[in-house]
């Protein structure tokens, strides 16, 4: 073979794989996270007819695509598509549903979870859309806050995740983490969700838990009320590692666990 064939095979596979590579990068943008330790996301991407498009998918079948549904193999990077077809019909993406969980303890049940949210469409008002730097970036964020209560006969503690979006202004206290793009906006793009979490944490039933300099206590719940009496009249709880403590969440009060 000589050189010229063999230079003329290798221009033709380059040329081959730069296109394929620019193909699928017209076709997708990048979804990361930048999250606390102990925690992750799953995210749903939901897909619609295309504009000026008449045909459905019966049923709806295979028009969401799912990352992250298991902890094991979790990782912060998701490639999603933009556009595909299915049962013949065109589809483009309408939006990008995530579940954030924050993990604090070794049993399975032990997270708190909440919702963000990107939403695209085809044509989007200026005023509404998410921007990008000069490098292809774009971030949305929020804060999270765990809170925490007990339950079941043991009082065992448990954690509630409440996420709130975070902008320039601040936390919004109604708002959940969200950005919207275009469609156009997202090829061969990257966008980030940023998650701070809180430095403290909260009772779930604040009126159940009397704040001390030391931490909160929780007071014995009564059929006629949950808030603590004056004066109050406290009970322990037990840790999601098993500790028998009297205060939150230090554990300083520590009790032995009865075997």
């Amino acid at each position: 073979m000589n050189r010229t064939f063999q230079s003329l095979i290798l221009v033709s596979c380059l040329a081959l794989t730069q296109g394929c590579t620019a193909l699928e990068k017209s076709n997708s943008f990048t979804l990361t996270a930048d999250l606390p330790p102990e925690f992750t996301y799953e995210a749903t991407a939901a897909y619609v007819p295309a504009k000026g498009e008449t045909c459905t998918v019966p049923g709806g079948r295979n028009t969401k695509i799912g990352y992250n549904s298991d902890r094991e193999k979790y990782k912060p990077d998701s490639e999603i598509l933009l556009r595909r077809t299915v049962s013949g019909c065109p589809l483009v993406l309408h939006s990008v549903d995530f579940y954030v969980y924050g993990w604090y303890g070794k049993d399975r049940g032990d997270f708190g979870r909440d919702s963000a949210m990107i939403a695209i469409r085809e044509e989007l008002p200026e005023a509404r859309k998410g921007t990008f730097n000069a490098a292809g970036q774009s971030e949305f964020a929020g804060q999270c806050q765990f809170l925490f209560r007990t339950v079941g006969g043991l009082r065992r503690i448990v954690k509630i995740l409440d996420c709130k979006r975070m902008d320039e202004s601040g936390v919004q206290p109604k708002a959940k983490p969200f950005v919207a793009y275009s469609l156009d906006q997202l090829p061969g793009k990257t966008v980030r969700l940023k998650i701070k979490l809180a430095d403290d944490e909260q009772p779930y039933y604040g009126r159940s838990w009397l704040k001390l300099s030391s931490g909160w206590k929780p007071c014995i719940e009564t059929k006629e009320t949950i808030r603590c009496q004056s004066p109050p009249t406290f009970t322990d709880f037990r840790m999601p590692d098993g500790r028998i403590c009297t205060i939150y969440p230090g554990c300083t009060e520590n009790k032995e666990v009865t075997p």
